[in-house]
């Protein structure tokens, strides 16, 4: 047999790891040396947006290159029908070793499973950061240890017993760091020092369309008793339940006043003397479990790299490491995601190939998570079908691009989910604008359709204003920059098949 000499492809993505949290990216938080090696031996992506900033959806735009409105996976409720293309079925057919292993999150059941994968083992939902359930062709089964390290064993067992004579394309779908975060005990000497505050922490949302003020994703107001990996003092209600009837029982409460936290591993007893020091610490106890639970998947990206380095496969293995989404870091003193904002639609993307990347370049052109899957069909020499919308990253990575695209187009469609009540919106970014329609409740699709919000506008300057504070949309000094982008978006909505709203 003729060995396949077509490039290996090492996908692996994380959950909700905000490119703030990369020290490849001058993160002032994070320290992420492994996943830093992928960037310094190639390529980082500065401008890479996701078309809809929630897991599901975002999982589903990257395995079909469509939009959601496509592929119609819209929200967290809508899974992905498994009969539909998909870029492993193509990968496969084409004689590639194809698996998945980690997080999922499309769907369970033999309708939403995965398929076009030789072989696959995920985690059902979000899984869980100890001992966790993986589901696979043959049933469910619980394996003891710490996720990230099962889902990096997982990929190199695969691996060590792959046909090699083909190439192969396999998905490391970490389930870290996912909130609520679960890092493992043996990082808690890490970020012991207090860590910098961004600078939007205090946003008073002034000068902004109303879902800014009204999401409930607040660090000092929002965050929940497991978020902190905090138990309740007695009374507080049954701390041993992930998801209880009454929201507002799961937070932690945001007056410093006769508050006692207690540590849920160590039994510590926690109080405060002022608001200010509540406010800081659910901050900086916020950020430990976050960077500690990435370090969980730093460590085992450089577990795979140095596998690859081992078996001599380095320079014939494409390499990519990014997240489902970008993720809030305190900034504008929140967590999650979900909006248009930058932290929130900005993915983190570091690709190295040797045989064609040049070691520690960058690119600032627009990418887009519907590029995936028809960047991977590019370098398999596979031709991208005619169903999929993206465009291949290829001519990005070897700076040969020309006529590229100039508008990244985003949309949420989850209006007031019950528990962040993240408004329903779309919008484009460009090299320096960003236009934002927040649609509200123009279709209800989530949530009362009370027409409390009327639909607004947003428009920003990312050159001028790049923390987004300064809405400029009904500046008449901005009037012909808010009718053109109007017009892109248009032209976008056009292009892609969506339908306007506005």
């Amino acid at each position: 047999m003729t060995k396949d000499a077509r490039p290996n492809i090492l996908f692996i993505m994380s959950d909700d790891h905000s490119a703030g949290a990369i020290s490849a990216y001058s993160s002032k938080v994070a320290h992420t040396p492994n996943i830093d090696r992928i960037a310094n031996e190639g390529m980082r992506l500065d401008r890479c947006y996701v078309t809809n900033s929630i897991c599901t959806p975002s999982r589903a735009s990257i395995l079909t290159g469509t939009y959601n409105h496509v592929n119609c996976v819209t929200t967290l409720d809508t899974h992905l029908d498994n009969r539909l293309p998909n870029v492993a079925k193509h990968l496969q057919a084409s004689g590639y070793q194809t698996a998945i292993f980690g997080k999922w999150h499309l769907g369970e059941g033999q309708a939403h499973e995965p398929t076009g994968f030789d072989e696959w083992s995920v985690v059902p939902g979000q899984g869980d950061y100890f001992d966790p359930r993986f589901i696979g062709p043959k049933g469910q089964s619980v394996e003891k240890g710490y996720v990230s390290d099962l889902i990096a064993d997982k990929c190199i067992d695969f691996l060590e017993h792959r046909n090699a004579d083909r190439p192969f394309f396999l998905m490391c779908h970490h389930k870290a760091p996912h909130r609520p975060f679960g890092p493992h005990p043996r990082y808690d000497d890490l970020y012991t020092d207090p860590l910098p505050v961004p600078d939007t922490y205090g946003d008073d949302y002034e000068n902004r369309a109303a879902a800014a003020s009204a999401a409930n994703m607040k660090v000092r107001a929002d965050m929940f008793y497991e978020d902190l990996g905090l138990v309740q003092p007695e009374g507080g209600g049954n701390i041993g339940d992930r998801v209880w009837p009454d929201q507002e029982i799961r937070k932690v409460p945001h007056d410093y006043k006769d508050l006692v936290l207690i540590d849920r591993r160590a039994g510590e007893r926690l109080t405060f003397d002022s608001q200010r020091e509540l406010d800081l610490f659910k901050y900086q106890r916020y950020m430990q479990r976050y960077l500690r639970s990435i370090a969980g998947i730093d460590d085992n990206v450089g577990r795979l790299l140095d596998w690859l380095d081992v078996e001599g496969l380095t320079d014939n293995t494409i390499v990519i490491y990014t997240s489902d989404q970008g993720f809030f870091l305190g900034d504008h003193g929140w967590f999650d995601k979900r909006f248009m904002y930058e932290e929130s639609l900005q993915m983190p993307f570091l690709v190295r190939f040797p045989k064609s990347i040049a070691a520690g370049s960058t690119s600032n052109r627009i990418a887009m998570n519907v590029d995936f899957a028809p960047t991977f069909l590019d370098f398999a020499g596979i031709q991208i079908p005619s169903y999929m919308q993206g465009t291949s990253l290829r001519p990005l990575f070897n700076d040969t691009a020309k006529d590229w695209q100039t508008v990244a187009y985003h949309r949420y469609w989850m209006h007031k989910d019950e528990v962040h009540n993240a408004f329903a919106h779309y919008g484009i970014r460009t090299a320096r604008w960003k236009l934002i329609y927040w649609y509200n409740d123009a279709l209800g699709q989530i949530g009362a359709n009370d027409g409390d919000e009327p639909p607004e506008w947003e428009l920003f300057d990312c050159e001028n204003d790049p923390h987004e504070l300064t809405n400029q949309a009904h500046n008449p000094a901005f009037s012909d920059v808010f009718v053109d982008m109007k017009a892109l978006l248009d032209a976008k909505m056009a292009e892609i098949g969506d339908l306007p709203l506005h």
